[in-house]
């Protein structure tokens, strides 16, 4: 049995992400239990845990502080595969610029910036924020959970808010990058977690081979 916690602290798109990891259990012929939930016990006894987040930063941090899901967070990914999805890797930094700067939990280094109101693209053409829709990713280091998913492969985005791709993108762990007026550091890596900015549950094949890869992921890069 493949047990895997989706971690529910009010603010994540856990139904549609529950049902993305369902599916692919069932295409790799895994008995999988997926359970989401705030239960600090019930994810220490998963497998595989699930990060996820969408909204406003400061509401996000807000309800991790106040369920202590940095703490379970931070063990689960001591013991366990990880994946942190949106808003989840966005928590994962030290601070993010969003509602006049919020603090985050800083397992990851670096800062979360905004877009900005004048965004464009290489040609001097206004873009929209947030950046929402498909986008290539660029698959800039190895990573397992990439088997199968060819490189620049689009993903689906919803953010105003992004972690810089910067000349020290490879020593943080950026695994996958993407660009819309900016650098974006699209997927950061570590042993044990696998964090997109992206959503790979909306992502449609490309996503779910990565949700795939991930049931079976022993976490090692």
């Amino acid at each position: 049995m493949n047990k895997i916690a989706v971690i529910d602290y009010g603010m994540g798109n856990l139904h549609s992400v529950a049902k993305a990891l369902e599916h692919v259990g069932a295409q790799l012929g895994q008995q999988t239990e997926i359970v989401v939930t705030p239960d600090p016990q019930l994810i220490a006894a998963a497998d595989r845990v699930i990060f996820p987040g969408v909204g406003a930063i400061r509401d996000c941090m807000a309800e991790i502080n106040r369920l202590n899901v940095g703490r379970i967070v931070r063990q689960a990914i001591e013991t366990k595969p990880v994946f942190a999805i949106c808003v989840g890797m966005q928590a994962l930094m030290g601070r993010s610029e969003e509602n006049g700067g919020v603090d985050c939990l800083g397992i990851i280094e670096g800062q979360v910036r905004y877009f900005g109101d004048a965004l464009k693209d290489d040609l001097g053409q206004r873009l929209k924020v947030p950046h929402m829709g498909w986008n290539e990713v660029e698959q800039c280091r190895a990573h397992p959970l990439w088997k199968g998913v060819p490189d620049r492969s689009r993903f689906y985005f919803v953010h105003s808010y992004y972690v810089p791709h910067d000349e020290d993108s490879i020593e943080r762990g950026v695994t996958g990058i993407a660009c819309y007026g900016k650098g974006i550091a699209a997927v950061i890596s570590r042993p044990n977690l696998f964090a997109t900015q992206f959503h790979p549950e909306k992502s449609q094949e490309a996503g779910l081979t990565l949700l795939r890869n991930f049931l079976q992921w022993d976490g090692q890069e």
